[in-house]
């Protein structure tokens, strides 16, 4: 018979010839345990994943009141996320700080793209601007103890400075967002119904064509990572782009007509030849580079040999509970290593090292 109609025994199930996928169970778990949404409080991630942590109240309702928007924008305790061809800029002068006033971020000329992002914990609004590589030579041509100077202000990539911890968390939840968002307007300024330029409007949430009316909002990739397992096992694979020794749960795009659970079972057959069973979420990631969503899974290996797609893998392996172990705290004997705290991979890797998967 085959696999995908076995389903290891566990007929009550639906399921679909050749994805032997068992969908998530229903039931309770300690993760799910969280208080009710209120306007003013938002759930909290089960885990400290990068760009998860206390995420901005968006006032999504007030996004086409123009009015209100103006007011914020106007507000003195308003800041401002400032970049420049997706870069951001921190303030030197007490570490990296990311958030400009309106005096401050004035002094640089008029934004190309300007978004709303939401009201922090402290009810301060929060707006992300654009700029374009004209604004390096205002920084350079302010004197040196300006506020606004190319030594008091630098240009410096998200990723390492989130990775690093230099901001804190809320702040590069923030970041991330912004990021994402200003990206969006840059590579989305043409209709893609008629290819007549677009114009930004609900705040920045959206782009509207004068043309042919068509209304355009950010997209987001959905992007599945996975840790399948085989009892005190579990697979991990290496991209020849990884940092030498490191090794990472498998991922991959979930494709149109998919639910994440199939783009799992599809994902690892393709890239190590293993079948997939019991496929459960565990959490998930916005990575901004430039827009993904990361669907934290795992997965129980119905078949074992492996058969690596060197097309997509340098290497594929089992690794034994004890040597993930090793390899999250840095103690593994052949020198190999997993992702940082700050990637979902890391926590998907710990809950199988800990035991908290069981």
């Amino acid at each position: 018979m085959s696999p995908g109609l076995a389903l290891q025994g566990r007929a009550k199930f639906a399921t679909i010839p050749d994805w032997p996928c068992i969908f998530p169970s229903r039931r309770r778990t300690r993760h799910s345990r969280a208080p009710p949404y209120t306007k003013n409080t938002m759930p909290t991630p089960p885990h400290a994943i990068g760009f998860t942590l206390d995420p901005l109240d968006r006032l999504s309702e007030k996004r086409d009141d123009e009015g209100f928007i103006a007011g914020l924008r106007d507000d003195a305790a308003t800041r401002f996320l400032l970049f420049v061809n997706n870069v951001p800029l921190f303030k030197r002068a007490t570490g990296h700080d990311p958030l400009f006033d309106a005096r401050e971020a004035a002094r640089l000329g008029a934004p190309l793209q300007s978004v709303f992002l939401g009201r922090d914990a402290d009810a301060r609004a929060l707006f992300a601007l654009s700029f374009d590589e004209a604004v390096r030579s205002t920084l350079e041509g302010d004197s040196a103890d300006s506020a606004t100077s190319a030594a008091a202000i630098e240009a410096i990539e998200l990723r390492p400075i989130a990775m690093q911890g230099l901001v804190p968390p809320p702040l590069v939840s923030a970041l991330g967002e912004a990021r994402s968002m200003l990206d969006w307007h840059r590579r989305h300024r043409f209709c893609a119904n008629c290819g007549h330029p677009t114009d930004a409007a609900g705040a920045g949430w959206r782009r509207i064509c004068p043309n042919c009316k068509a209304q355009h909002f950010p997209r987001v990739d959905p992007v599945v990572i996975m840790l399948v397992t085989d009892g005190e096992r579990c697979l991990l694979g290496r991209q020849p782009q990884f940092l030498p020794g490191m090794y990472s749960a498998l991922a991959g795009f979930i494709e149109p007509g998919e639910t994440f659970e199939h783009a799992v079972c599809r994902e690892v057959l393709e890239e190590a030849g293993i079948r997939c069973t019991d496929v459960r979420y565990f959490a998930s990631q916005p990575w901004p580079f430039p827009s993904s969503l990361m669907i934290g899974c795992f997965a129980r290996a119905a078949t074992t040999e492996i058969v690596v797609d060197e097309k997509e893998l340098e290497d594929a392996r089992w690794f034994s509970r004890a040597e993930v172990a090793g390899m999250l705290d840095g103690t593994h004997a052949d020198g190999l290593s997993a992702p940082k705290p700050f990637a979902i991979a890391h926590h998907l890797l710990k809950a199988f090292a800990t035991g908290e998967l069981e």
